[in-house]
């Protein structure tokens, strides 16, 4: 059930690629679905084969429908070491962005994850912004990379950044901040 006591709360997640940002998002999401909150937005992620990770899924979180958003961009030999670079899939960034359309009101808002095409170029997941600028939400959980926290930091200036280096930080972030909104803050 919807609790229309919004409180507007944003943690914004940030950490390098492969920090555990994700990783420390679905951990969030458990503890909240644990409280009973109703949940909604997106959680994206890596589809890995052989250690390595070669796309990009996407889940409704209403719904858990999972669709796959993208493929990496194979580099010809000689040139792996050159930035890497996903093919998205237009239908799946559009069905994206519906779903943020119809995310709020709602107890938990996840948008995972915004980066240059959202805050530059106002592509991707262009939905979720407006979403997270409404407050219509008593927690909003943002991930991102840091290069994009001043950014962020300058249009959701009530957020809270919460930094991850290692997987291995998760349950203890994951703790401290449930024990923080189980105190009341």
């Amino acid at each position: 059930m919807i609790r229309r006591n919004f409180e507007g709360h944003l943690w914004i997640i940030s950490g390098e690629i492969g920090a555990g940002k994700t990783v420390l998002c679905a951990s969030l999401i458990k503890a909240f679905e644990d409280l009973g909150w109703l949940i909604s937005g997106l959680r994206s992620p890596a589809i890995m084969e052989a250690g390595k990770k070669i796309g990009i899924a996407v889940e409704n979180l209403s719904t858990k429908e999972i669709r796959q958003l993208a493929v990496h961009d194979y580099k010809p030999d000689g040139l792996e070491d050159e930035p890497i670079h996903w093919t998205f899939d237009p239908q799946v960034l559009a069905w994206g962005n519906q779903v943020f359309a119809h995310a709020v009101p709602t107890d938990l808002l996840v948008v995972d994850e915004v980066g240059p095409l959202e805050m530059k170029r106002e592509q991707g997941w262009v939905n979720a912004l407006p979403a997270l600028d409404s407050r219509q939400y008593r927690q909003a959980i943002l991930v991102m990379r840091p290069k994009l926290l001043a950014m962020s930091q300058s249009r959701w200036p009530w957020a809270s950044t919460i930094e991850i280096e290692t997987v291995e930080q998760v349950p203890a972030i994951t703790n401290e901040l449930m024990q923080e909104w189980i105190s009341g803050k």
